[in-house]
């Protein structure tokens, strides 16, 4: 027989000159945003609840251990196969290839060590410690920090850059500042799995379908379900509490386009910390976890160590819970899903949020919800939060703050508490007055010394953002001159045409020096907002090298926002007039594109982003 051996290993040990293929009736690569954010913020958690300002690198070793599970490893051929495990090291992996470039961009010695753990040099030929051809392209570029463009490629390759710019995105560099080689240390020393390996497919498979099936430990949701159903002694309650809660479960996995097994888990996360987180875990070395952080990793545990706190440990309050409460909050769950993904008239705003990538949304807006709310009211309520933090987040990504889900995390349980089961009414009040007393404007924020939209220019941090915002200017003018070009339309990567931001100034300082101090100063009044359009990418294609005078005519042909600048565009227009006057947005059309041009245009984005993001919306989200 076979031997089945089991082994606890470091990151390190686990990756040092040994690479891992799978399969190709593996699946895809899956991991979501969500998943890579709740990774990473584990382990900046446990990370900083040990270490020390001031603590020398060699003190890591006595730091405490983080779990990261078990793997299945089939080896044979000369090669290990993942059998179970493709999502944890792929994601791994690219945490590996950030965290590298960080170090080597420091030029930390850490990163000498962290280099053969990722690739290695066979006879001449990269290879990496996902040795799967493919994805070879993708991990090369990421690892030399070259281009790459995913679009078209397979769903892997797409979704491991997307994470890798989330990982990138995460503000976990910021936050560690100069610890990074001491949690780099940490992750590679402190940090490990339990690899379960084989030379016999057969016992892998088997070892795999046993874990997955008839000896699948428990999972949370599973537990929780357990807990709650056992004072329900009424054999029917009992069966229709545990029906309920199977019925439950089993749309939120299958919802949408594909099975995603974690979505019951989050679901019930995302639900108990809106509505019964009472304390969060301080940021000290030594500090413990609290409700918020244990509802993230032991909700199960969670419930049943408060049970007094949530009325439950009787029959008709578990019943209660399972036949009412969660279906409820699973549905709003559900209607959070839909809207994030499909642009939904009255609920525009999740979608918005969830276009810029904003974690911590479907948990803020269950807070205010009470399961007497009907589908109308639960809307609304919906509606107003979601639009509270699409002004909260734009007014902060336009002053370059940091809105990772880390960094916000603390906000946003303060939020839940603040909101938490209000009525409509009191709703809208409460963060009204939220955004009246917000120090962070798109004007700027004199606390911080940031200059909002002024210093709003096209960088690694700010693209994303810009490009929201740009579609969502572009959309409010179409709206107002009565077209048709929605945001969703202009935000959409999958047609064949996407739109793509267009540089009003072409790229060419010897025609425009006469105008600025240096080249340098051209590129910062280049790439300031107030600069940039949004066109189709044929037609930004053909017009890049040409000056404002050969284009202002194509432009106009364009979405209104650029058909603006020339005068042509405000022909037999009384419908966009109107929207313009009543909204006291100072529309021009230009002969030419100059210092004195743009800073015109720029009072026209500033007054078209106070249109756009008026906190008048929170009243018209509660209609």
């Amino acid at each position: 027989m076979s031997a089945i051996t089991p082994h606890y290993r470091s990151v390190q040990q686990l990756l040092q000159s040994q690479s891992f293929s799978i399969d190709e009736y593996q699946r895809e690569y899956k991991w979501e945003k969500e998943n890579i954010d709740e990774l990473l913020s584990d382990l900046q958690a446990k990370f900083f609840s040990q270490y020390k300002l001031g603590d020398e690198t060699p003190a890591v070793s006595g730091y405490g251990e983080y779990f990261l599970g078990s793997i299945i490893v089939s080896k044979r051929n000369g090669k290990n196969y993942l059998i179970d495990g493709q999502q944890r090291v792929t994601s791994l992996t690219l945490l590996l290839i950030c965290l590298y470039r960080a170090a080597e961009a420091q030029d930390l010695p850490v990163s000498k060590t962290m280099a053969p753990l990722i690739f290695s040099d066979n006879l001449g030929q990269p290879k990496f410690n996902l040795d799967i051809p493919e994805r070879l392209p993708v991990i090369q570029a990421l690892f030399q920090g070259k281009d790459y463009n995913p679009e078209g490629k397979d769903e892997s390759i797409q979704t491991m850059y997307a994470r890798y710019g989330d990982i990138e995105a995460n503000d976990l560099l910021v936050d560690l500042g100069d610890a990074l080689p001491h949690f780099i240390y940490w992750l590679l020393t402190r940090v490990g799995l339990i690899e379960i390996a084989t030379d016999n497919d057969n016992y892998a498979y088997a070892i795999f379908e046993t874990m997955n099936d008839r000896g699948k430990p428990l999972s949370p949701v599973d537990m929780l379900k357990a807990y709650l159903l056992a004072p329900i002694d009424e054999p029917q309650a009992r069966v229709q509490a545990n029906q309920t809660w199977k019925q439950q479960v089993l749309e939120l996995i299958s919802w949408g386009s594909g099975h995603e097994p974690e979505r019951d888990a989050n679901c019930i996360k995302a639900w108990l910390r809106a509505q019964f987180a009472e304390t969060m875990r301080e940021r000290k070395a030594g500090a413990v976890d609290k409700d918020w952080e244990l509802i993230g990793s032991v909700f199960h545990r969670w419930v049943r160590d408060h049970s007094v706190q949530l009325g439950l440990g009787n029959a008709q309050a578990n019943q209660k819970l399972m036949t009412e409460s969660f279906p409820f909050f699973a549905k709003a769950y559900r209607r959070i899903l839909d809207a994030s993904r499909h642009y939904t008239p009255g609920l525009e705003a999740i979608y918005y949020n969830a276009h810029n990538d904003f974690t911590w949304q479907g948990t803020v807006l269950l807070a205010p919800l009470v399961e007497t709310d009907d589908d109308d009211a639960m809307r609304r309520k919906l509606a107003v939060t979601a639009t509270y933090l699409d002004i909260w987040l734009m007014r902060r990504v336009v002053n370059y703050i940091r809105v990772g889900y880390s960094s916000v995390s603390y906000a946003m349980w303060l939020l839940c508490r603040d909101i938490r089961r209000k009525p409509l009414t009191e709703l809208v009040e409460v963060l009204t007055h939220k955004l009246a007393e917000d120090d962070v404007t798109f004007a700027g924020s004199s606390a911080r010394g940031r200059t909002g939209i002024d210093g709003l220019g096209l960088n690694q941090f700010s693209r994303r953002y810009i490009v929201h915002l740009l579609a969502r200017l572009t959309a409010a003018t179409e709206a107002g001159a009565g077209r048709t070009e929605s945001f969703d339309k202009l935000v959409n990567r999958e047609v064949k045409n996407p739109f793509d931001i267009e540089h009003i100034w072409a790229d060419d300082f010897e025609a425009v020096k006469g105008h600025f101090a240096d080249e340098q100063e051209f590129q910062e009044w280049r790439d300031h907002v107030a600069s940039l359009l949004l066109l189709p990418a044929d037609v930004n294609r053909s017009l890049q090298a040409k000056p404002f005078a050969g284009k202002r005519a194509h432009y106009a042909k364009q979405n209104f926002y650029a058909a603006s600048l020339d005068a042509s565009a405000y022909l037999h227009q009384p419908q966009f007039q109107q929207f313009a006057a009543v909204h006291h947005l100072p529309f021009k059309a230009f002969d030419q594109f100059t210092k004195k041009e743009q800073q015109a245009r720029r009072d026209l984005v500033a007054a078209l982003m106070e249109h756009v993001w008026s906190p008048k919306r929170l009243r018209e989200a509660a209609i």
